[in-house]
């Protein structure tokens, strides 16, 4: 991790913390007491990262079959319905941030980096726009096989890579999560502006082409930051 780690900070403008620092405590916590070897073994030897961008697959049954899961499900979630997925790819990007009603679960099958805010931090004007500024977010490293949880006030996207090949990423969230609305519901409450699919709410940097495509609120202001890793 060491090497890894002072790798990212020498290429970067940006202060890029180990998960296992204290800061980390308000986004989440690292986890410890599941076996998620099977599941990293699929992701090994079954999933690929794309050649360009990145590909997130919401849920795969065959990951979901796997014997941690229903520890997840009692212990991490309550007994409430999960879905296991995940996102690979070559990101290297922050240019927007979502978070969801309840936690989501990442685990490292390759080293990446993570960049993460609090939702207090979003700024509501009073024509309801909502506004998060790149400058209020930190950075994060998590190494290979990490396991962290993250809280549902913590804004955070796809992870960025640290080397040429990219990135794996085991994606646990609550069952329907970024998944397309049968219907949206209409209401007048603010925070509806921001919500893009089921049990997301997401802002996005006016220069995110992807996301604006997509019809994500272009809410993220200051500089269209890229992480580097060389």
């Amino acid at each position: 991790m060491g090497d890894t780690l002072a790798k990212v900070n020498m290429a970067n403008d940006v202060r890029i913390l180990p998960v296992a620092d204290t800061e980390f405590k308000t986004y989440g916590r690292v986890l410890t007491g599941y076996n998620f070897d099977n599941l990293i073994k699929y992701m090994e030897e079954r999933t690929q990262i794309p050649a360009e961008g990145n590909v997130y697959v919401p849920s795969v049954a065959t990951m979901e079959i796997d014997p941690v899961t229903t520890q997840v499900k009692g212990a991490l979630y309550g007994g409430m319905d999960i879905q296991i997925g995940y996102c690979n790819g070559r990101n290297t990007a922050y240019n927007g941030f979502e978070y969801h009603k309840g936690s989501e679960i990442n685990v490292a099958v390759t080293d990446f980096m993570l960049v993460l805010g609090h939702t207090w931090d979003m700024k509501v004007d009073n024509n309801d726009s909502y506004s998060y500024h790149v400058d209020k977010a930190q950075v994060f490293y998590v190494p290979q096989g990490c396991a962290i949880e993250i809280y549902q006030t913590t804004l955070h996207l796809s992870p960025c890579r640290v080397n040429d090949e990219g990135f794996k990423d085991i994606v646990i969230l609550p069952r329907g999560t970024n998944t397309p609305f049968p219907e949206k519901e209409q209401t007048s409450d603010p925070e509806s502006k921001i919500l893009l699919m089921r049990n997301k709410w997401i802002v996005a940097h006016p220069d995110n082409i992807g996301l604006m495509a997509d019809g994500a609120y272009p809410g993220v202001i200051g500089e269209n930051k890229e992480l580097k890793y060389y």
